[in-house]
């Protein structure tokens, strides 16, 4: 099962770079999933002041460019694990090193998650780092 786990710091635009500590931390942190196997991938992002939204009002886009005053809370940074239950996932994320925020657990939708009529206009080729079964290389390999 992949799991994707969203930070939210409580911090506003100008405390956005973490300290030398508070990045020590996370790095050990990240280096303990990556070595248990269990990190597919991370990254922090910038400060909402440094984003844009684009704004769909039926079909028309609108960008909308940051600080986003009406945002109550702002992704800081992401992971992509792989665990074998949300009971393993929820005690990586408890893990985490993290002050001042919440750290958000979404189970990620796999396609065999998807009903069939789904399954068939779905093109594999998209799923980028997910190995695709049905792939040339794979039948080949096989």
């Amino acid at each position: 099962m992949r799991f994707m786990m969203f930070m939210y710091p409580q911090i506003s635009d100008q405390e956005w770079e973490p300290s030398a500590e508070d990045m020590a931390a996370m790095t050990r942190y990240n280096i303990e999933l990556r070595e248990a196997g269990k990190l597919l991938a991370l990254d922090g992002l910038r400060p909402p002041g440094d984003g844009a939204s684009v704004v769909f009002e039926g079909s028309e886009a609108r960008v909308v460019d940051g600080p986003f005053a009406e945002a109550k809370e702002v992704v800081g940074g992401y992971w992509i694990i792989q665990a074998r239950s949300t009971e393993e996932a929820l005690e990586l994320a408890k893990r985490c090193p993290g002050v001042d925020c919440r750290v958000e657990l979404r189970q990620i939708m796999e396609l065999e998650d998807l009903p069939q009529d789904i399954q068939q206009v779905y093109d594999r080729r998209l799923h980028i780092g997910v190995e695709d079964p049905s792939a040339p290389e794979a039948e080949a390999e096989s």
